[in-house]
């Protein structure tokens, strides 16, 4: 049983946010699957299973550290390069094919960048008052900066908070502590010219009762995207900044194809390869 180290939605190795995949984790039963994640420190691991659908190329099992999740983002790019690296085929020319727990994903790959195709959402819409002020207050953010309060969830049941500006995401105070479960994330527009159109922070409840700040997040990204696409304050593709402010320098590109499709991008580097797990 192998673990590989990944970098995902990174601008260069040791940029973006890390990831743990366990091939062969099928030999390992839950317990020590969000043992092993939890000993990690990361804000998720995987574990490469074979698929139980005919049409997948593999099946993940996807934890961080309050459980087990039925898709997060960074995890799916991860895995995907992880999978890839150490051998695998797709049964389609380059598209990679993930069963987990919210179903079958596509996951593109081309000159060395990723995406896969956000799932829908599982619940969109406004958030109650009561829902936006508890967000206000545990992300920290200037309650007159907050455009609008929606949920986006898609595995993880994020919460977000539009802000007026990047400056605005940057300036939050985040609580220390929160419930485990607990997802919110802040997106502001960046300024004319710079090298990303959107700047988003995510947080998170882990099972400590910290409320985390995750370098840079998949699902979250996917679930921005659709509001904002589906809205119509971005088309086409953008280029969202995400890490700042825990020491990362992640870019995720986000497109919206003319199917109606949504697609999260970006980068993996392969940090450490095919390390033995001492695990029975």
């Amino acid at each position: 049983m192998m673990l590989d180290l990944v970098d995902v939605f990174a601008s260069a190795p040791l940029s973006g946010n890390p990831l743990g995949v366990v091939h062969d984790g099928e030999g390992l039963d839950t317990e020590t699957m969000h043992r092993l994640t939890c000993w990690l420190g990361f804000s998720e691991a995987t574990f490469l299973c074979p698929p139980t659908d005919p049409a997948a190329d593999y099946r993940l099992r996807i934890f961080y550290p309050g459980g087990e999740l039925p898709f997060a983002g960074h995890p799916t790019l991860g895995s995907c390069h992880a999978w890839l690296a150490a051998g695998g085929k797709p049964k389609r020319d380059g598209v990679v094919v993930q069963e987990c727990g919210a179903g079958l994903i596509e996951i593109r790959v081309k000159d060395g960048a990723y995406a896969f195709r956000a799932p829908p959402l599982t619940r969109s819409g406004p958030l109650s008052e009561e829902e936006r002020l508890a967000a206000i207050a545990k992300t920290g953010v200037d309650p007159e900066a907050v455009v609008e309060a929606v949920h986006a969830q898609n595995g993880p049941g994020w919460q977000v908070l539009r802000l007026r500006s990047a400056a605005d995401v940057l300036a939050a105070k985040p609580m220390p502590t929160a419930p485990t479960g607990t997802d919110i994330g802040l997106a502001g527009p960046c300024e004319p010219g710079a090298a990303a159109d959107w700047e988003l922070r995510a947080f998170f409840g882990d099972h400590q009762g910290r409320f985390r700040e995750d370098p840079v997040t998949g699902s979250f990204n996917a679930g921005v995207a659709q509001h904002l696409f589906d809205t119509g304050l971005a088309s086409g593709h953008y280029r969202a900044a995400q890490g700042r402010m825990t020491g990362a320098d992640g870019l995720v590109d986000c497109t919206r194809e003319v199917d109606g499709s949504t697609w999260i991008g970006g980068r993996c580097y392969t940090i450490a390869s095919q390390a033995r797990l001492g695990l029975p």
